[in-house]
């Protein structure tokens, strides 16, 4: 009985594996050129790069997502972007109290009528959302509430890689096309006095207005890090692309109804409510680094993974020393052992 238990219990999982990866088939996230720096026993943040993508953050992704868990004294407390070393508190630091005070939250408490005003954030003030409620940002993203950015490196398999290969990963121009679809004729009632000895009478031909259809050649699309199994990219198709949708390749998903071509070969990826976000340009570096859609995209994920781990820098600069005690003290002990017990016989 037992071992039918576990038999039954394998199949299960493999059922499920099965399903996760046909309902799931992504293209893997890949890591920019270089790696990440913050990789390893011994990596660091590139704060310059944290910098830019806390830029990228404020500009761009403030405007539908939220960071619920981070507040803005954090950015200036040690190991963070701004932190100066002559201002331990955070609280006090100037940078970081203007970068605050830039963003205008709804206070807390009612004034002398009731009414809660509006002022400027403190750095102890949790980041702005951009929306009052779940409700509200479902209802300003076509049913889509765009998820809270504080451990979004964290709840997603691939951590930074992800982010970057997500915002980095969506179709060229080049790729993408509009095509005018016009359907075929269908049978509606008609108005006519049909009888039951005829019934072609009682209907009558008409013909739907053309549509617009956005599609993308596959052809023009590079997925880095995708291969297939038989090593097919299904790159010869057109997809189609829903309205109010917009096709990634590092989104989870199944292309396959979209996809006109063979269905074995169906592009990795999915469809989600989020358009492009950073083209060529979309913000204006303080430091005058180029913000191309690479950098931009390497930045913000920088930017994101140390949100999700904002002591990392600390935690590393702690754990090498403490590792280091730990083995000399292991070596006094062994030979403490051996010279305690010396006489003893085992």
């Amino acid at each position: 009985m037992k071992a039918f238990r576990i038999l039954a219990a394998g199949l299960a999982g493999l059922s499920l594996a099965a399903m996760a990866h046909a309902e799931g088939g992504a293209a893997h996230p890949h890591e920019p050129k270089g790696g990440w720096p913050f990789d390893g026993i011994t990596g660091q943040f590139d704060m310059p790069s944290v910098q830019r993508g806390y830029q990228v953050y404020r500009e761009v992704c403030a405007s539908c997502h939220s960071m619920k868990l981070m507040s803005y004294r954090n950015l200036g407390e040690p190991g963070g972007p701004f932190y100066d070393a002559d201002y331990p508190n955070a609280n006090d630091n100037p940078f970081v109290k203007a970068l605050a005070a830039d963003v205008e939250i709804q206070s807390p408490t009612p004034n002398d009528v009731g009414d809660y005003d509006f002022r400027p954030a403190t750095p102890a003030d949790a980041f702005r959302s951009p929306y009052a409620n779940e409700n509200a940002a479902r209802a300003a993203n076509n049913g889509a509430a765009p998820p809270d950015l504080s451990v979004i490196t964290k709840a997603r398999h691939g951590g930074a890689s992800y982010v970057y290969s997500l915002l980095a990963g969506y179709p060229s121009d080049e790729a993408i096309a509009t095509r005018e679809v016009t359907p075929a004729q269908v049978t509606t009632p008609a108005s006519d006095n049909g009888t039951p000895d005829d019934p072609a009478d009682d209907v009558a031909e008409v013909s739907e207005p053309a549509v617009m259809q956005t599609v993308i050649d596959m052809s023009k699309v590079h997925v880095s890090g995708y291969e297939a199994a038989d090593g097919d990219h299904g790159e010869a198709g057109i997809l189609i692309q829903p309205a109010g949708q917009y096709y990634n390749p590092y989104m989870s998903g199944d292309t396959t109804p979209q996809y006109e071509g063979d269905p074995r070969h169906a592009p990795a990826g999915g469809f989600l409510a989020m358009g492009p976000q950073l083209p060529p340009g979309r913000v204006t570096y303080n430091d005058g680094t180029e913000a191309t859609t690479d950098q931009m995209s390497y930045d913000v994920a920088q930017f994101l993974a140390w949100a999700s781990e904002p002591k990392q820098t600390n935690r590393k600069s702690l754990g090498l020393p403490v590792m280091i005690y730990l083995g000399i003290l292991s070596i006094l002990l062994w030979f403490s052992y051996k010279r305690i017990w010396r006489k003893v016989e085992h």
